[in-house]
């Protein structure tokens, strides 16, 4: 009999016990029920907020470097271009020299009496042809100077010569040195002597 009043002793306490909700409002917890929840409920965490936009600035960063990177690369480049470019025309600014010294060896043989030396004529003529060839496949060519007009920015003056018809004024008249140019580039100026019109000679 007691144990049947203890029994029901403790049926009507916990029918007095006030009842206890419990709300999970973990954001990734909730479902599609909690749609309806309040914002603050429905924000994210502080932690969450913080890395997601610290991954932005991240993200953002890396792009900028990668941008960075590649102006960096194209300027590369050009500059490598550009010096590879410019050995090139030093050694064949170096190679002219030679043309130089085949064209003083013909004219040496040209003014020479020697039946022999006419064989060495056609042999070094030939030499410089194809050196000339050669040359060409780079792309260099001859400037055209004797009969033109002087051009400063194409022909070096070394010296003037009295001419008697005024149509040679300032006209080479004389070729010291060939000049050369690669394309529109000038390598070297001719060295040229310019004629001089004097009316009173």
């Amino acid at each position: 009999m007691a144990d049947e009043t203890k029994a029901h002793e403790a049926d009507e306490a916990k029918a007095h016990e006030p009842s206890i909700r419990v709300v999970d409002r973990r954001w990734w917890a909730r479902g599609d029920d909690d749609k309806g929840a309040d914002e603050a409920g429905a924000r994210k965490p502080t932690y969450v907020e913080e890395l997601e936009q610290r991954l932005q600035t991240v993200m953002t960063e890396h792009r900028q470097s990668l941008a960075e990177f590649e102006q960096v690369k194209t300027r590369m480049r050009r500059e490598v271009t550009r010096d590879v470019e410019r050995g090139r025309r030093a050694v064949l600014v170096e190679l002219l020299e030679v043309v130089d010294n085949l064209d003083r060896a013909l004219a040496l043989a040209r003014d020479s009496p020697d039946a022999n030396d006419h064989a060495l004529l056609r042999g070094v003529a030939l030499v410089r042809d194809q050196f000339l060839a050669k040359l060409q496949a780079f792309g260099v060519t001859r400037i055209a100077a004797l009969g033109e007009r002087f051009d400063a920015r194409r022909h070096d003056a070394v010296t003037t010569r009295i001419v008697d018809d005024p149509t040679q004024d300032d006209v080479v008249v004389a070729v010291v040195k060939e000049g050369f140019a690669i394309g529109d580039d000038l390598l070297r100026p001719a060295s040229v002597v310019v004629g001089k019109f004097d009316g009173e000679a």
